[in-house]
């Protein structure tokens, strides 16, 4: 199945529900784990004892209850993440994936171990603490071995170097510790072999060899050290990048002993030298304050000679001849913070003589800077860029958003043109930038205020229930929203873009049919060229300025958002894909190639919108088309005019089979 692009995403395979009581699930579950402790051997040799594992499992990591395995069930072949096979004996679980579960607490002995037909074992992108089981060996069909991103601790188990036929195994992004073992050797069919960002330490085996071996990562365990075993040398520099290793295909290992230090002074060599330079320091410190008292004087004079009339100069600009657009300013969970009732902007700032810069009309009711300041303030959001007020004015009319930036690298002159250019903006899905304020100290935007949310407040601040009220026609209108108003800002030319493009810069209309893209070009005007680690989740892979960002790292942005609107997940940090107490966090189109290509499309899909009838083949494209968006390489994604004009369509087509489906519910009910 290829990874997007020119492939094409399978059909969802649908999971059964759940069925029974709480009641009836826990006597089961409990008759399970005794049905496994009953077994002869502790190891499960047939189908029952294959589902009393599996069940005992569930009990140990499923603490969510995100399984829907049903315990009534007589055979777990149905369940979502199982496949059977026949074997001689009847038939057999042979496959165990559940990658991005959610899942949590240690394996016990007796579950994974007993399902002794096992052919592949994926529950990597969790949480499972503890030890990789050690009764792992039991289960000598394996093939696929990955327990890659979770909390694993502790040493390779000796089980694992006794499945013959194993052929992949990837320990990566665990906390295992304990030396790279030469048990390794036993396993001759083993072809791929990831253990990178771990704990290991020592020597790589020198006798490690691994005939079939095509892929290998040791990479970022610091204390792995040594040459490099003459066997994998042949593998690439990266897979043993942030270790102590050394010869090809790294540099050569050197013997070479560090210089001894420089003999110690005696005291009195000590004494006579700090004498000697101690005389030279207060001479030239003395001269350094000196200067620096006749700086600030002369500073001080020039001030104060200044004339009143050129501070004054930044007068309002007040254009006239368009219509007010109303916007709105994100609040999302994350940058949420408890609300305060100060001004947005200090006092002093008057005494600078600047007044607000008005881009377009002015407001119906006229405000000026010292209006603003008598304003009660709410906080709204604290981002990386600045700080968002909600003020509302003396009368409560109008209500404002006011935006305080953080840093500003640019003179008044650069900020005043870009201001501009971005208030000349005008889409139906883009928030107008309506005025603004520069001083030495304080750079404002301010923007109408709207009572209306972020996509991310929706889809993460209410949990479960807050996402059942968005269902999927409602998330692709919102899509196309957003499509409609970053296709815009690229049509302004090829350096023109957003910059910053996540679900808490997307901000739904109260009806949820529809949305504003803002803080478009604010990244151009506030902050650093470093990356903002908070935002990692959403940055295409090719960016290193924050602010220079090109418009296929929009899309690739834009494509992350559509992948978190479709899953409900908050895209998190890389390579850690699961987050430290944030199990929601991943980093979305990694996690969802890993799911497509096993052909569970289906766990893609958040359960709010997973079962919706009618829209299967509209949820698949708009899926597709955030695999596009989100490929590695910036020349296979789509461009913005693409993306909305493939919305458009998956939009047009839910719309007709919900009108459809409506329709004939109704006739139903009347018959």
């Amino acid at each position: 199945m290829p990874l997007g692009g020119s492939g094409s995403v399978p059909a969802m395979a649908r999971p059964r529900r759940p069925i029974g009581g709480a009641r009836v699930a826990a006597v089961l579950v409990a008759a399970a784990l005794l049905l496994a402790a009953a077994l002869p051997g502790g190891a499960a040799q047939d189908l029952t004892g294959d589902r009393a594992a599996l069940l005992a499992l569930r009990v140990a990591l499923d603490r969510g209850g995100v399984l829907p395995w049903d315990p009534a069930a007589a055979t777990p072949c149905g369940w979502r993440g199982v496949a059977c096979a026949q074997s001689q004996a009847g038939p057999r679980v042979v496959e165990l994936r559940l990658p991005g579960k959610r899942l949590s607490g240690t394996i016990p002995p007796g579950t994974v171990g007993n399902l002794t037909a096992l052919r592949k074992l994926s529950l990597r992108h969790n949480a499972i603490a503890g030890e990789i089981p050690a009764d792992v060996g039991n289960c000598g069909e394996l093939r696929v071995v990955s327990f890659r991103n979770n909390q694993l601790t502790g040493a390779v188990p000796g089980g694992l170097f006794s499945l013959a036929v194993l052929r992949h195994v990837d320990l990566a992004l665990n906390r295992l510790t304990g030396g790279v073992s030469q048990e390794f050797n036993r396993l001759k069919q083993l072809d791929t072999l990831f253990l990178e960002s771990n704990g290991f330490a020592g020597a790589l085996p020198a006798g490690l060899y691994l005939p079939n071996l095509s892929r290998f990562n040791v990479s970022f365990n610091a204390q792995v050290t040594g040459p490099v075993p003459a066997s994998l040398a042949r593998m690439p520099a990266s897979a043993f990048l942030g270790t102590g290793l050394c010869d090809a295909p790294l540099a050569a290992c050197t013997n070479s002993t560090p210089p001894a230090p420089p003999p110690t002074p005696s005291a009195g060599e000590k004494k006579r030298k700090l004498s000697r330079w101690a005389i030279v320091g207060i001479i030239v410190g003395a001269a350094l304050i000196l200067l620096l008292i006749m700086g600030l004087v002369a500073c001080l004079r020039r001030r104060r000679a200044a004339p009143a009339g050129r501070a004054a100069g930044a007068a309002a600009n007040v254009q006239g001849g368009t219509t007010p657009i109303t916007v709105t300013v994100a609040r999302t969970d994350r940058d949420a913070v408890k609300q305060s009732h100060a001004p947005p902007i200090a006092p002093a700032m008057i005494s600078e003589g600047k007044k607000l810069v008005f881009l377009g009309s002015a407001p119906e009711r006229p405000y000026d800077l010292e209006t603003l300041l008598r304003a009660s303030a709410e906080v709204l959001a604290k981002g990386t860029l600045g700080t968002t007020y909600r003020a509302t004015l003396d009368g409560g009319e109008p209500v404002l958003a006011v935006k305080r930036l953080r840093e500003v690298p640019l003179s008044e002159r650069e900020f005043q043109d870009k201001a501009a250019a971005l208030g000349a903006l005008r889409h139906d899905n883009l928030p107008r930038l309506r005025a603004y304020f520069y001083s030495k100290e304080e750079k404002l935007l301010i923007y109408d205020f709207v009572g209306a949310g972020s996509l991310s407040a929706l889809l993460h601040d209410g949990g479960a229930e807050g996402r059942a009220r968005l269902d999927f026609t409602a998330r692709a209108r919102i899509a196309l929203a957003a499509a409609r108003g970053v296709a815009f800002i690229h049509r302004g030319g090829a350096k023109s873009s957003h910059g910053s493009i996540k679900s808490s810069n997307i901000v739904v209309t109260a009806a949820r049919d529809g949305a504003y893209v803002s803080d478009y070009g604010v990244a151009q005007l506030a902050g650093a060229a470093e990356l903002p680690r908070r935002d990692a989740g959403y940055h295409a892979p090719e960016v290193t300025d924050a602010r220079a960002v090109p418009q296929s790292a929009d899309v690739y942005s834009f494509g992350v958002v559509v992948l978190e609107l479709l899953s409900g997940r908050a895209p998190g940090r890389a390579p850690a894909l699961v987050l430290a107490g944030d199990a929601d966090g991943v980093d979305l189109p990694r996690w969802v190639r890993s799911v497509v290509q096993e052909e569970w499309t289906s766990e893609v899909f958040d359960a709010a919108i997973a079962n919706e009838p009618r829209v299967e083949g509209e949820m698949l494209r708009l899926l597709q088309l955030g695999m596009d968006c989100t490929e590695h390489h910036p020349d296979r994604r789509p461009s913005m005019a693409q993306v909305e004009a493939r919305i458009e369509r998956i939009v047009e087509d839910a719309s007709r089979k919900a009108d459809f489906s409506s329709t004939d519910g109704s006739r139903s009910a009347s018959a």
